[in-house]
């Protein structure tokens, strides 16, 4: 094992895949990361706009939400100025935002294992991207932009599931919903600069290039995890 770590420190990629291995780890803590009983209970106990605490539930469920992580790492994985970075994340910001606010509103009713395999699903699309599989296999490239807004929406509904299982109050539900959804953004943010700093420090290093195509596919790999947990899930339920 030390021999391996010593490898992976020489080569550089153990900085780009020590986000995606921390959040892999810590899976098995937050795997599918549901609302905690105890934060469940305290919303159900409070009515009105309670915007601090929710945006508190906000960051703390992006920032424990590794699969949403995950995503983001694959988004921003050969993204190299900050603009580009910038678009990329408010799309997705955009997407997730518009299907959180509607679907809690609305009470759309998804089940939530087919929508986290969904999301697994979105990281393995980002994974086989990053790969230049689409342009081998189909002669083309997909529209990442798109794609980004797309998934967006899908991991948005995921965060709308969490939501509806706070049963929040009626009393005050628009602005604890943007509140919530500003933690998120707080949390994508907080998520998002610790990958920029791990990856821009991989980057620097000569076994980037080298090592980029392995990252992904570790990264598809726990995409297919998390989309047959889920599925599993599903079929079991």
């Amino acid at each position: 094992m030390k021999l391996f770590k010593n490898y992976l420190a020489g080569s550089g990629l153990m900085w780009g895949v020590l986000p995606l291995a921390l959040v892999l780890v810590g899976a098995a803590d937050v795997f599918a990361h549901g609302v905690t009983a105890g934060d469940k209970g305290y919303i159900q106990e409070i009515s009105g706009a309670m915007p601090l605490p929710f945006i508190y539930l906000g960051a703390k469920h992006m920032v424990t939400g590794y699969d949403h992580i995950l995503f983001l790492f694959g988004v921003i994985f050969f993204l190299y100025r900050f603009k580009d970075i910038g678009l990329y994340v408010t799309l997705f910001a955009v997407g997730h935002s518009v299907t959180l606010i509607a679907g809690v509103l609305m009470e759309i009713s998804v089940s939530a294992y087919l929508i986290d395999a969904i999301i697994g699903l979105s990281i393995i699309y980002k994974a086989l991207d990053n790969m230049g599989a689409y342009q081998r296999w189909f002669g083309f490239q997909p529209n990442t932009k798109l794609a980004t807004l797309i998934f967006g929406l899908f991991h948005g509904f995921g965060l709308a599931t969490k939501i509806l299982e706070y049963e929040v109050s009626a009393e005050g539900l628009v602005t604890n919903l943007i509140a919530f959804n500003v933690g998120v953004e707080v949390g994508q943010l907080m998520a998002l600069g610790l990958i920029l700093i791990a990856v821009g420090y991989w980057r620097r290093t000569e076994g980037f290039m080298r090592h980029a195509y392995d990252a992904n596919v570790l990264l598809m790999t726990g995409g297919f995890l998390l989309m047959g947990y889920q599925l599993t899930g599903y079929v079991v339920a």
